[in-house]
């Protein structure tokens, strides 16, 4: 199999941009489904006000799991990037360049989205009123900013400009040949 891109690693920067491009798709996504919400509004309203767990559960399965399956989705397709890494020339690969296959891709985007989702959770037992003691809420948040400065962190100071989750998944965002 041909390596997919050059042993040129990807800086913290340009990853960045790649995902505020992608997030142009998941904005236009959510105007969407904000849109659709005013005309279903009668149903939605119990699912996101009565219990924590079954907002959070509505929560990730109209925003996180979208989201979640365009990353996994996308760089585990025959193109390996998402919209915003082939507009800045960038692709996901195993260490060696090889490219990755759709179970890795899928890990990959799972451990990427730990802090997103585990934010969405806390938020939702802050809103609604939960057992949760302030003690583990405050806890889970400090854990969600942890996590995403630690992913921030070992993009910028790794070897291969890896972020945990690469690390973790075996993956390597490189410029595209």
């Amino acid at each position: 199999m041909p390596k997919l891109g050059n042993a040129i690693h990807v800086s913290l920067g340009t990853r960045m941009i790649a995902f505020l491009w992608d997030y142009v798709i998941i904005t236009g996504y959510i105007i969407l489904l904000v849109g659709l919400s005013f005309l279903i509004r009668p149903w939605l309203t119990p699912l996101f006000s009565t219990d924590p767990l079954l907002a959070e559960l509505m929560g990730f399965l109209f925003i996180t799991l979208p989201v979640y399956l365009y990353f996994a989705i996308c760089e585990g397709s025959e193109a390996h990037a998402t919209w915003g890494k082939r507009k800045m020339g960038i692709v996901v690969t195993r260490k060696d360049g090889q490219p990755i296959r759709l179970g890795a891709s899928m890990i990959r985007s799972a451990l990427k989205f730990i802090p997103w989702e585990l934010a969405h959770f806390t938020i939702w037992h802050m809103v609604i009123p939960t057992d949760y003691p302030d003690v583990l809420l405050n806890s889970l948040l400090a854990a969600v900013y942890g996590l995403a400065l630690i992913y921030l962190i070992s993009a910028l100071f790794s070897r291969n400009k890896q972020t945990v989750y690469d690390l973790m998944a075996g993956t390597v965002v490189r410029h595209k040949e």
